[in-house]
């Protein structure tokens, strides 16, 4: 409701007037407030205006006589009435020759928003939040019609947008509406509001009533917010779309704008609608008594203000909502709170002959939800804008207002007496301590007692009976030998002469320079100074004297820094009696602000009064949160993150938290049966919806499923025994097919092994597989079936085959056992190094170890052919249940996206070193992704997660300084490459990195950036730039964690597992020898 509605309708005056006061305040930063009730009343009540009456350049300040701010708190004085009729017979005035083209700007204004007032029944406050709400959905919709490609997009799989159990539901930013979905979630957390919402019936009349504009938007609006508040308690689904209620509050006002809307202003102006339509109820359902609004009742409390004015008293009761409070120049809420309740000089209050004039507050009726406005942002009048304080202001989990009431007030003034003359004699002895710290005349001061422990030392130093520089005169050349010793680059300039032949007379060498040994402090030279002269009597008094003066100075010190801690605490502890801790208020939400006065995100902290701990609710992201969390992000002083708005409510109305009961079994209610009947069937409705799309997904999964399992079944044709290999098998399991093998080549491998067998048995096993270009496995099986081949001979080929087999395993777990440098990774040449490793179930590697003895390729020979024969008779002897070949499928799978995981940090890295890194940001960020899904399965999954972390956030961080540099050129092409960099690969990155908050670096890292661009907001700019960056801002300080599914993955080549081996090593040892960055 604005001062215009309240010109109007006086029965509101009171309501108002002091929080329009506190905006204008805090915007301009004038604290005068004679002058600002003179421009909130020459321009009408319109806060814009007022504005802009304050900070024009050529604008006239208001004068006024001091009484004109107290005279509306005078008996029988009505100074809404007073301003209605000025701004209708005197304002209004564009004829008049003496005004000058400002004012008769701000007349035209005030009356086209007076006619557009009477006309619409639309305040201009009301229309800057239609502006607001008209271009979050607008950008909604836009971004739903962008046509580039995203790097993340909302995972297609529903079971990602399912519900976990009783987790609380979250709410979809559906465009810059992190403001709604924070003001929303801390009401509806209030268990009293939401069963005052959900219980709300339209008026049964609500026809027949004047289509006037509050029931165009007040009842429509109803129906949206109980549809969402009962999708909230009882959907499946992991978050909901607040779209139809944001539309009905887009459609009730018609502009457009592109700003976030402030907390502030937006819970003002909800709970004015709803206020507005509990009261169209409450009046159909009067009998004949004052209707009672349960929205005033909940929210709304009254304040007595007492006043003197040149020596007269005065008081008036007034009525608050939110309660405004200033936050530069205090520390916690309390000293705040003392603030706001006292302005002016209070000293006539408590004596007759004074003249000094103030007003106090006192509150009189506090509602059972109290919340305070934190005005944290101020208007630089230099640049021309608001600016936000970042200064850390503390609040209490528990708040004791009785200080505040009305009931104390003879107390409360005594004590603070008592605080006000504490403080004056804190103050005396903080300045008195000062001195002993900081003691001397100069710029440079030290603590006294270190002075004279420095004096004693001096004193007590070993006497010297020379002058410091009289000891270096033997050593010193004389000035003799001075033009003898003639520079190097004097002698490089000259050349050569006939006086450089070396020669061993005394005059030659005296003149070497030896700058060490020259240099040296005599060994007599005491190391500190010390007295000349000093008689064993005169130091006995000097050190007497000393110590006791060190003594004393430090009994002072100490003295006045327990007096100083005693003062504190007794000030402490000022209000901790019995009598006024009978108010306790407990917080119950707190909604918080990252970011500048131009851009930033909300998200609000809100306590489970149930379970008794915080959570944090961030857009569709709800988790369990901690009070040091919450101190962290809401008090300011760390980052750009502060708390904006505190919610408490009274800690002795149990109603407000309570759930509800059946009454007639007395059980608690929760879930669905809490919902009236047509909320529990629209929300079954939607449930079924979900449900539909859950069975799609299972459908199509299954049919996927059982198509692959059909393929899987089709019959292999049998093959001759040189075949090439069987469809399907995994690459690593593959070897080259006999026929792209020549017989030359089939007789030199055999002979290469042979040899290398023969000769050099004592070599380990890598060295004879690098004589041969085979895949490791295929490698590794010859030389353990030519390490058989006397067994093989003696026993035939099924002892060969045991032996060899044996020799193979042995081979492969002391690989496993190793240790190697990151280059010679064992993993990626073996399949059953990796399962290893992962411990593997025994029939998992047995099975793989058959199939690679059994392979059609291994046919070099006859020994080879027989060996193989045996291995495919084993596989056919298994039995389907001994060995589990859906397990056996995920350890080979694992092992596949082992393999991929290792190709995108390869290619991310080569690309990365090539100083390519929009390319290598893809890669970086698909190798962490399915790494860490590799680490949740065991520690040897994956590759070292430190690394790709490291990597990742250096190529954010290199191409958000590329994107910084582009916007700074000017350029509109250069801006706009700029800004696509930031919006397509950036800021979808961002989540990534905010959402394991144990990774500090990876936080740090995103503070950087965020501050890089916020840093923007305090330079001057082109008009266009600046309407860029604060288009882009929101985008940038969005803080959802939320991680939305990949699009396609970007294209692999086909490695072998040579060829993949060796550049994987090359780029690790590339990588070994560049300096970590810190990593």
């Amino acid at each position: 409701m604005t001062v215009e509605q309240n010109v109007l309708q006086p029965g509101g005056a009171a309501k108002h007037q002091q929080t329009f006061l506190n905006q204008l305040r805090e915007i301009t930063g004038i604290n005068d407030i004679q002058v600002l009730q003179q421009a909130l009343k020459d321009s009408n009540g319109n806060l814009e205006l007022a504005v802009a009456f304050l900070t024009a350049k050529n604008a006239k300040v208001p004068q006024q006589e001091e009484a004109t701010y107290y005279q509306t708190a005078l008996p029988g004085n009505d100074r809404y009435i007073s301003v209605g009729s000025q701004a209708d017979t005197n304002v209004i005035d564009l004829t008049g020759d003496d005004k000058d083209d400002l004012q008769r700007a701000i007349a035209l204004s005030l009356e086209e928003s007076n006619r557009a007032f009477r006309e619409t029944g639309i305040t201009d406050e009301e229309q800057a939040i239609s502006r607001v709400l008209e271009a979050s959905i607008a950008e909604n919709k836009a971004s739903l019609k962008r046509t580039h490609p995203e790097v993340w997009s909302d995972s297609p799989n529903p079971y990602d947008r399912k519900r976990q159990d009783n987790c609380p539901v979250g709410l979809k930013n559906v465009g810059n509406t992190c403001w709604f979905s924070a003001v929303i979630q801390s009401l509806f957390n209030l268990l009293e509001f939401r069963r005052l919402v959900l219980n709300f019936n339209p008026p049964a009349n609500a026809q027949d009533l004047p289509r006037n504009q509050k029931e165009h938007r007040n009842l429509p609006f109803m129906r949206e917010l109980r549809y969402l508040f009962a999708l909230l308690v009882g959907s499946k689904r992991k978050y909901v779309d607040p779209s139809r209620a944001v539309e009905i509050l887009k459609d009730a006002f018609k502009s457009n704008d592109s700003q976030q809307q402030d907390v502030s202003e937006f819970t003002h102006k909800l709970l004015d609608w709803l206020e507005d339509a509990f009261q169209i109820k409450a009046e159909e359902e009067r009998d004949g008594e004052k209707p009672k609004n349960p929205m005033v009742e909940l929210f709304y409390g009254r304040f007595l203000a007492v006043g003197v004015l040149e020596g007269k008293k005065f008081e008036n009761t007034e009525m608050f909502g939110q309660y405004p409070l200033q936050v530069n120049g205090f520390k916690d809420l309390h000293e705040c709170l003392e603030a706001a309740m006292i302005e002016g000089e209070i000293e006539s209050l408590h004596s007759e002959n004074s003249a000094k004039s103030g007003q106090e507050h006192w509150f009189t009726e506090l509602p059972p939800v109290l919340t305070f406005e934190l005005s944290r942002f101020e208007f630089n009048q230099a640049l021309g804008r608001p600016e936000k304080i970042h200064n850390k202001l503390e609040f209490p989990p528990i708040l004791y207002l009785d200080r505040y009431m009305h009931k104390n007030r003879e107390i409360t003034r005594i004590k603070r007496d008592e605080i006000k003359r504490l403080k004056e004699y804190l103050t005396v002895l903080q300045q008195r301590l000062e001195r002993y710290l900081s003691y001397g005349s100069g710029p440079k001061r030290f603590p006294l007692v270190d002075v004279l422990q420095y004096a004693l030392e001096f004193a007590s130093s070993k006497p010297v009976c020379t002058s410091p520089v009289d000891d270096l005169g033997a050593s010193a050349p004389s000035s003799g030998t001075l033009p003898a010793q003639t520079s190097p680059s004097t002698i490089d300039q000259q050349g050569p002469s006939s006086s450089d032949v070396p020669s061993t007379s005394p005059v030659q060498r005296s003149v070497i320079h030896k700058p060490f040994t020259q240099s040296r402090i005599p060994p007599d030279l005491p190391m500190h100074p010390a007295p000349r002269h000093i008689t064993e009597e005169e130091l006995s008094v000097l050190e007497g004297c000393l110590h006791r003066w060190r003594t004393e100075v430090e009994n002072d010190t100490r003295d006045l820094q327990e007096s100083i801690s005693r003062i504190h605490r007794t000030i402490e502890l000022m209000y901790s009696d019995k009598t006024m801790v009978q108010v306790p208020y407990r917080l119950h939400a707190v909604l918080v602000h990252e970011g500048q006065a131009n851009a930033g995100h909300y998200w609000a902290y809100i306590y489970d009064h149930h379970q008794n701990r915080w959570m944090k609710y961030n857009d569709i992201s709800v988790t369990k949160s901690t009070w040091e969390e919450l101190e962290r992000d809401s008090f300011g002083g760390y980052r750009n993150a502060s708390a904006y708005c505190l919610m408490y409510i009274n800690d002795k109305e149990q109603y407000l938290i309570q759930e509800e009961f059946n009454k007639e079994t007395g059980q608690i209610l929760l879930g669905m049966d809490t919902l009236p009947s047509d909320l529990r069937d629209y929300v079954k409705e939607d449930n079924k919806r979900f449900e539909k799309e859950l069975e799609e997904w299972d459908a199509e999964l299954a049919q996927k499923a059982q198509q692959e399992k059909l393929l899987s079944q089709i019959p292999r044709a049998p093959a001759p025994s040189p075949a090439p290999v069987q469809a399907g098998e995994p690459e690593y399991l593959e070897q080259p097919s006999r026929t792209d093998l020549s017989k030359h080549l089939k007789e030199d491998s055999v002979q290469a092994i042979n040899k290398a067998l023969a000769e050099q048995e004592d070599r380990g096993p890598e060295a004879i597989m690098d004589t041969v270009m085979l895949t490791p496995n295929m490698q590794g099986i010859i030389m353990a079936i030519g390490k058989a081949r006397n067994v093989y001979d003696r026993c035939g080929p099924e002892a060969g085959f045991f032996k060899a087999i044996k020799l193979e395993y042995a081979r492969l777990l002391k690989l496993a056992q190793e240790d190697p440098p990151p280059e010679c990774d064992y993993r990626l040449r073996h399949a059953i190094v990796y399962f290893i490793q992962n411990q593997a179930p025994k029939k998992i590697i047995e099975r793989t170890l058959l199939e690679q003895f059994g392979d059609h390729n291994l046919s070099f020979d006859e020994r080879c052919r027989n060996i193989m024969k045996v291995a495919q008779a084993k596989l056919e002897m298994i039995k389907p249940d001994e060995v589990n070949m859906e397990e056996y499928e995920r350890w080979h799978q694992d092992y596949r996206n082992f393999r991929e995981t290792t190709m995108f940090l390869m290619v991310g890295l080569e690309f990365f070193q090539k100083k390519s890194y929009m390319e290598a940001l893809l890669y970086l960020i698909y190798a962490y992704q399915n790494n860490k899904e590799l680490l949740s399965k065991g520690p040897y999954r994956g590759h070292d997660e430190e690394l790709i972390s490291h990597y990742r956030r250096e190529c954010l961080l290199k191409l958000n300084e590329h994107a910084a540099a582009l916007f700074e050129s000017g350029d509109d092409q250069e801006v706009n490459n700029g800004l696509i960099i930031m919006n397509e690969l950036i800021v979808p990155c961002l989540p990534l990195l905010l959402v394991d908050e144990m990774e500090e670096k990876d936080i740090v890292a995103v503070e950087d950036m965020r501050n890089r661009w916020c840093s923007y907001l305090g330079q001057e700019m082109e008009p266009n730039l600046q309407e860029k960056l604060t288009d882009f801002l929101p985008k940038l300080l969005d803080c959802s964690t939320e991680i939305k599914g990949f699009n396609d993955p970007p294209k692999l080549p086909s490695y072998s597992t040579h060829e993949l081996c060796e550049r994987y090593a090359r780029i690790m040892m590339s990588l070994s020898r560049t300096p970590a960055d810190g990593r």
